[in-house]
């Protein structure tokens, strides 16, 4: 009896707590945990919400970039975090998806965080050097599956976004891609400039410009709804290759057991920045999509995160996609 009296006492005791805690959160400052370098897209977008974040929360609101493994060491530093919501962690659909089949994890990617908000997306489009003799989506199937024992498509580096994406068109069509890797997305780039490969599956807001420019040649972007930062580029579903549905996305995410006010609190900061004009503009500025407003919730980041895991790792390892 006297076990189960200190056990009771104990358990109100943690409640309160964890009420208290909720109560006066936030008290101290936040910081925001990048996976990846200063400078890149993932820093920039936490960057951009850290200002609106702290007017909000009435606390400094602290970018910190920790790299390594792919973003998986910055990842895991969020899921040991004390879940009391002052380490939160921004990443995207390789941090997040890809590196859980890719690499072997300390910690489980859906069970050991909590989802705060999606923020952004960014979808892909598929594009090609101007020599490549199709014109649109159909034209360029049909050369590919022509000319797939020679055709050479670049990537950003094995297993990144333009890899998954490539990938997922070969398999889409029924061909058999050669892939050339190269150390990021710039090098990869002007190796389609230069004629060094035939295509390349990109994000959005990198490749707007040169097609623009008239350097290259798109053929589909690869989400639902035309974008706003090229709404002359067709979706893969009027381009005649329907589902063909890619996005790298950005989330927030904090420690497991994370209280649920605390959660809330968070959430109802992130959704009234991403809802600010400043925002949208820079977001918009890097050719980043604001998801709606239903789409900003905990659940609905809960939800689409397990389907794009459910997705994605089976072609990963069907791929044989493995950390050297």
């Amino acid at each position: 009896m006297k076990t189960l009296f200190v056990t009771f006492v104990l358990a109100i005791t943690f409640a309160s707590s964890s009420i208290s805690t909720a109560q006066t959160y936030p008290s101290r400052p936040i910081s925001i945990v990048v996976p990846f370098a200063a400078g890149g897209p993932t820093d920039t977008l936490a960057r951009i919400m850290s200002d609106p974040m702290r007017k909000l929360l009435g606390q400094t609101v602290v970018v910190e970039n920790v790299t390594g493994a792919g973003g998986s060491i910055a990842v895991g530093r969020v899921a040991r975090a004390a879940p009391d919501g002052y380490t939160i962690g921004i990443g995207h659909w390789g941090s997040h998806v890809v590196n859980g089949a890719y690499y072997t994890l300390p910690f489980d990617l859906l069970t050991d965080l909590e989802p705060v908000a999606m923020i952004a997306t960014n979808p892909q489009v598929i594009i090609s050097k101007l020599a490549v003799p199709a014109k649109n989506l159909k034209e360029l199937i049909a050369w590919s599956k022509a000319n797939q024992d020679k055709l050479l498509v670049g990537t950003g580096g094995v297993a990144a976004s333009a890899h998954m994406g490539g990938i997922y068109f070969q398999n889409a069509i029924g061909a058999k891609f050669q892939f050339v890797h190269y150390r990021g997305g710039a090098p990869a780039i002007q190796a389609l400039l230069s004629g060094e490969v035939d295509l390349y599956v990109t994000q959005v807001s990198g490749a707007v410009p040169l097609v623009r420019a008239g350097k290259i040649r798109a053929y589909a972007v690869t989400s639902k709804t035309r974008q706003e930062a090229a709404p002359e580029i067709p979706t893969v579903d009027e381009a005649g290759l329907p589902g063909l549905h890619t996005s790298v996305w950005h989330a927030i995410w904090a420690s497991k057991a994370t209280p649920k006010d605390i959660i809330s609190k968070l959430n109802a900061a992130l959704v009234e920045t991403l809802a600010d004009a400043t925002v949208r503009k820079r977001f918009g500025d890097l050719g980043q999509e604001i998801p709606s407003r239903e789409e900003q919730t905990p659940q609905a980041l809960a939800a689409y995160h397990k389907a794009e895991i459910a997705k994605w790792w089976p072609l990963i390892r069907a791929a044989g996609l493995k950390a050297e």
